[in-house]
């Protein structure tokens, strides 16, 4: 690797953080297969991994973390700006140089009796302008083989980087140094008050330490592109979004690019690996999690995936629900808090397949079906796959140039009040759209506060890297910077209205095809629509219900606008507004005094 190593900063940055983590040997991941199964295969040799049957499962293993570190954790999470105000409301702050202080102690000598790992990356297609190199420091071989598979790594990354070229540092340790002879443990992490996940936005620095789980390790996800990448898409002028991108052809063969914003919950994957329930229509997948969009030469927005794998919710995943995740799972996945099974398969709750009688469960214990309270897999557990196994997976997805975007769709999980569908009247009217969007809180989640929407603008709210209120000014400043004709149209979808018996309107899943067609021919000028209060909105006949078997009452219930119910919305919507303090672009308060005007 030696020879491919020519950017003096990245050496130096290397020598600095192997003298102060201290250890026992440094090792420069090149990015090849055969380095990523040695990794894997001295995992199962340690008891960190657990092989798969290989004859029903090849090139799978299973993985389980400490019960205490399963998920991102958002309290541990930070935005440590040199000006707390910049990280306003949304995010944790610290001062930096406090923060740097308490964590440059815990940093020091924190991967003794362990492997370093330099891994080299890129966010994006390698070499693809709309890309971004980052420069993983880590002591997990767990993390190592999960970054194989999630970006782009290895030695074709330094040869882009070059002597010159810009990286994004990004230093993980898991907290568990080991003395001589001290045994080590299946999952090391350190204790939750020790866990720092922590993004230095004037430096365009990442420092994680204490988990080794998902968000809070893989630093190339959540963490670089989105809250660093936000941060940098605002001074350089284009967009880093949570979004999914999709490639959608109709019968005589045009073609559009979708992306699509989605809280949690909300069946963001399932849109992006969809399979139509319309004749000669076709979706196929770009990305399933994160668009970042650039100016073309042309002034229309472009998008790439910035990943290279699915990092996907395992529970509620079946063939019934993702036909073609299930597909692209069935090899060569890492798979973590799952269950196995006695045949040495995985399972987890709504897999589509009833539990066996015995399993052993994501913490490694017997679970007895029908005797055993708790769930055989941990809700929050994860796939990790290889974009490129997905059989929908288009053939322009890694595309240097990105795809040119036509349609942005929003939406969140709202019982009531929120149509299926209704597109904005414009950008700035999207962009208010897309600053209220959220779901309904539920008795599943906080119980006194059943009822009450949570906000989550554009579903970045864990992942915008400066104040939210200038996140929003900054979508209002793209529409500066072309021509507003070039420019996405933005819709409002809403798979989950419910009916008086509180059963859902809409079938969703393969039938949301109806409604991607829907916007597809509105890019287009093709397809109907009535003007209401809040948008433009579909009437039932301007859909493709041919084979559908739903009442004309549900069609004219989830198409409907209730005056009084949006009424109560904007009331809801003002009180939102003032965590926004004094920075809330007044194009936005602008919306809501024209939407208030418009219900009357």
């Amino acid at each position: 690797m030696n020879n491919v190593i020519s950017n003096k900063k990245l050496s130096a940055w290397v020598d600095e953080i192997t003298k102060l983590c201290q250890p026992n040997k440094v090792q420069w991941l090149t990015g090849s297969k055969n380095e990523h199964q040695i990794l894997l295969d001295e995992m199962v040799d340690k008891g960190t991994a657990i092989l798969l049957n290989q004859s029903i499962r090849p090139g799978c293993y299973l993985f389980r973390s400490d019960p205490s570190d399963v998920a991102r954790v958002e309290n541990r999470t930070f935005i440590s700006s040199i000006k707390q105000s910049d990280a306003g409301p949304t995010n944790n702050w610290i001062n930096p140089n406090e923060l740097k202080q308490t964590m440059l102690k815990l940093y020091q000598g924190s991967m003794r009796g362990r492997t370093m790992f330099v891994i080299p990356f890129s966010m994006g297609p390698v070499g693809s302008p709309l890309s971004k190199i980052g420069i993983n420091i880590t002591d997990s071989p767990y993390v190592a083989v999960n970054m194989y598979i999630m970006t782009r790594t290895g030695i074709k990354v330094l040869e882009a980087l070059g002597e010159n070229g810009e990286f994004v540092p990004c230093l993980h340790s898991v907290g568990y140094p080991l003395e001589p002879g001290q045994l080590d443990q299946k999952w090391p992490c350190a204790p939750i008050n020790q866990k720092f996940i922590t993004h230095f936005t004037d430096e365009k620095l990442i420092w994680s330490y204490g988990s080794g789980y998902g968000g809070n390790a893989l630093l190339g996800k959540k963490c670089f592109a989105l809250r660093i990448a936000s941060v940098i898409a605002r001074d350089e002028g284009w967009l880093a979004e949570h979004m999914l991108i999709l490639k959608i052809t109709n019968p005589i063969g045009e073609i559009k690019y979708i992306t699509g914003a989605f809280p949690s919950a909300c069946g963001k994957t399932n849109l992006a690996m969809l399979t139509p329930t319309i004749p000669g229509w076709k979706v196929e997948t770009i990305g399933d999690d994160i668009a970042w969009m650039k100016f073309g030469n042309d002034g229309r927005l472009y998008a790439i995936n910035p990943e290279a794998g699915f990092f996907g919710v395992a529970p509620g995943t079946s063939y019934q629900t993702n036909f073609n995740a299930m597909k692209a799972i069935e090899k060569n996945t890492i798979f973590t808090n799952v269950a196995l099974t006695d045949e040495g398969d995985v399972w987890w709750e709504g897999i589509g397949t009833e539990a066996p009688n015995h399993l052993i469960d994501w913490q490694g214990k017997d679970w007895y079906k029908g005797i055993t309270q708790t769930t055989a897999a941990h809700p929050n557990a994860r796939f990790t796959v290889p974009a490129n196994q997905c059989p929908v997976i288009a053939n322009d997805w890694e595309a240097e140039s990105g795809v040119p975007i036509s349609a942005i769709l929003i939406g969140g999980r709202r019982p009531k009040t929120v149509p299926l569908i209704h597109e904005s009247f414009n950008w700035v009217h999207g962009i208010f759209m897309g600053s209220i969007m959220g779901s309904e809180i539920t008795a599943a989640t906080i119980s006194d506060q059943i009822g009450t929407v949570r906000r989550d603008p554009f579903a970045m709210l864990p992942f915008i890297g400066y104040h939210v209120g200038d996140y929003l000014q900054h979508w209002l400043d793209i529409e500066k910077m072309t021509d507003s004709s070039k420019l996405p149209k933005i819709f409002f979808v809403n798979w989950f209205r419910k009916d008086q018996n509180s059963k859902f309107l809409w079938p969703g899943y393969g039938e949301n095809s109806r409604v991607l067609k829907w916007v597809f021919d509105r890019t287009n000028g093709k397809s109907e629509a009535r003007k209401t209060a809040i948008g433009w909105v579909p009437s039932p006949e301007d859909l493709d219900l041919n084979g559908l078997s739903i009442s004309q009452d549900s069609l004219d219930e989830m198409l409907s606008i209730n005056h009084e119910e949006w009424t109560r919305e904007c009331d809801s919507i003002e009180s939102y507004y003032k965590m926004f303090e004094n920075r809330l672009p007044q194009p936005i308060r602008d919306e809501l005094n024209s939407l208030r005007e418009r219900l009357k």
